[in-house]
């Protein structure tokens, strides 16, 4: 059986009612969080764009885009709400010795597919936990940074079957849309180094557009590359550089689902300098004011410092996008403001000649001790040394959010608010709240991005 037969086989018989109470519940926490996340990134500038160009074409089989209330094609409409979900690299995230990212991305894809096929909120609580289990499985088994490729290759398969489920595809139509998706959608690792562009925010969007355009060909019949994994050109080959099965599914022989490995955020920031901010609110408190600070010396994981500490522009860097993949930058605006939330990836923030003259005094290195503690924990070792010569460390391993230490739902419901009241008012936003908490009563999963515009 090839890979691509296996992954059909367990998406066509996973159903809702194979899902237990807590892994539904984990799916509605996480949706909560990337609708929030969303809302809060409606106003950016490669929101307008994707908008822009979503309003310019109509269709017969149309879908929403959240907040304006646009009606576009289906792939369309879900770039630019794939665009809104990342776009404050705020929404929930996946760690694994190999690959990491983001699956919440693959809620766009979930949201478009589900409204033109008018399937049920158990349906989109359904595919959103087979993205999510598509995503963190490869993920454990491939790390393509090394190669010069970007997670949201994996991503785009982790949308891929959450479309295929939903528009209903089975057998060899499901086959062939797994193979329309991965054969022509392979990002590149530049995406998110060095100096980092507003494609960051948009990659995982433009697979999940692309895995909603292989669902609609593959349901009219086109038929995909093969094998496309093990194929002499395939997925293995070209891309992973190594052959991987998959023996566990979420569900399948007590295996646990892989959705409840993820983490909340709670900085809008790369997922690698979470407990790194976490350790700075913590030794700011030791001091009276960021300017006693002599240098602050970070350890933590290799691959926390390959994303967010590779480069001279992480010390200086020139956009948000680069600011909130940077550690030194938010790391600096920790110790100075006691916090790190949106409004401090500004321009006045990012050049801020303060900020700037902390960034200078950390440095940072790989730790190989974090390391042998991936993926249960991210640990960073901390260490603040002052002008007076007094030094202070701690040791975090799990931040605030991650499911080792996961926020409660009042807490995810806060982050919700703080972040929707940016474009609804108050009884909108309690009204999809409640529709959201209650997703599986839903009749028509099309009513979440309705219920978003304003």
């Amino acid at each position: 059986m090839t890979l691509v037969e296996q992954l059909s086989s367990y998406a066509a018989n996973l159903r809702y009612e194979d899902l237990p109470p807590a892994v539904v519940q984990t799916a509605k926490r996480v949706i909560v969080d990337s609708i929030g996340c969303a809302l809060g990134g409606y106003n950016s500038a490669p929101e307008k764009i994707a908008r822009d160009l979503a309003d310019m074409t109509s269709s017969k089989q149309p879908a929403t885009v959240m907040v304006s209330g646009i009606k576009t094609s289906p792939e369309l409409a879900t770039f630019a709400n794939g665009v809104m979900i990342r776009f404050l690299d705020y929404n929930d995230g996946y760690t694994s010795t190999g690959e990491s990212g983001h699956p919440s991305d693959s809620i766009a894809a979930v949201l478009s597919a589900a409204e033109i096929n008018k399937r049920s909120g158990k349906d989109v609580i359904t595919a959103t936990v087979l993205a999510y289990e598509m995503f963190c499985r490869i993920c454990d088994e491939v790390d393509l940074k090394p190669i010069g490729y970007d997670h949201v290759t994996v991503g785009g398969m982790a949308s891929n079957m959450a479309a295929a489920w939903l528009f209903g595809l089975k057998g060899k139509q499901f086959e062939h849309c797994l193979q329309l998706g991965i054969a022509p959608n392979n990002a590149l690792y530049q995406t998110r180094i060095g100096n980092v562009s507003m494609w960051k925010g948009c990659a995982y969007a433009n697979a999940s557009r692309n895995a909603v355009f292989a669902a609609m060909l593959a349901s009219r019949g086109m038929t995909g590359p093969s094998p496309i994994f093990e194929g002499v050109g395939g997925y293995f080959k070209a891309v992973a550089r190594k052959t991987f099965t998959l023996d566990t599914f979420g569900g399948k022989n007590g295996a646990p689902f892989k959705i409840m490995e993820c983490l909340i955020k709670r900085f809008p920031l790369g997922q690698y300098s979470q407990t790194v901010c976490e350790a700075a609110l913590q030794m700011r408190e030791k001091v009276k004011s960021p300017d006693d600070i002599a240098e602050i010396q970070i350890e933590t994981v290799t691959t926390a410092c390959i994303l967010m500490a590779d480069t001279p522009e992480k010390w200086e860097p020139p956009n948000r996008e680069t600011a909130d993949h940077s550690m030194p930058y938010t790391v600096a605006v920790a110790l100075i403001h006691g916090d790190v939330q949106e409004e401090h990836f500004d321009d006045a923030h990012v050049f801020n000649p303060a900020i700037r003259a902390l960034t200078r005094k950390i440095k940072i290195k790989p730790s190989s001790e974090a390391d042998k503690h991936m993926p249960d924990a991210m640990r960073c070792y901390f260490k603040l040394i002052t002008k007076s010569g007094e030094t202070f460390s701690t040791v975090v391993d799990h931040h605030k959010g991650h499911w080792k230490n996961p926020m409660n739902d009042a807490e995810i419901e806060k982050k919700f608010r703080t972040l929707a009241k940016k474009v609804l008012p108050d009884d909108k936003i309690n009204t999809l709240l409640a529709r959201l908490w209650k997703l599986e009563e839903i009749a028509d999963g099309g009513e979440i991005p309705r219920l978003t515009v304003v």
